[in-house]
């Protein structure tokens, strides 16, 4: 197997499912991927928003940033 990328690749729509995850994304939202031993840390959304919120209370506002 080589290492070169190819100029053109063939998928199979045919197979393709629909992203099962999509639906529970909010509007705005983003999907972040945490390393595992963050993750390990955290069981719930909520935790690991509840953990950045407070963060950002302690971060010096950025002039021209716009509110979280």
């Amino acid at each position: 197997m080589s290492d070169e990328l190819r100029d053109e690749y063939q998928f199979d729509y045919r197979q393709a499912k629909p992203n099962r995850f999509a639906a529970a994304l909010k509007k705005g939202g983003r999907l972040v991927v945490l390393d595992p031993e963050v993750a390990a840390a955290f069981q719930q959304s909520d935790a690991v928003n509840a953990v950045l919120r407070a963060l950002l209370q302690t971060m010096p506002t950025r002039p021209g940033a716009g509110a979280a």
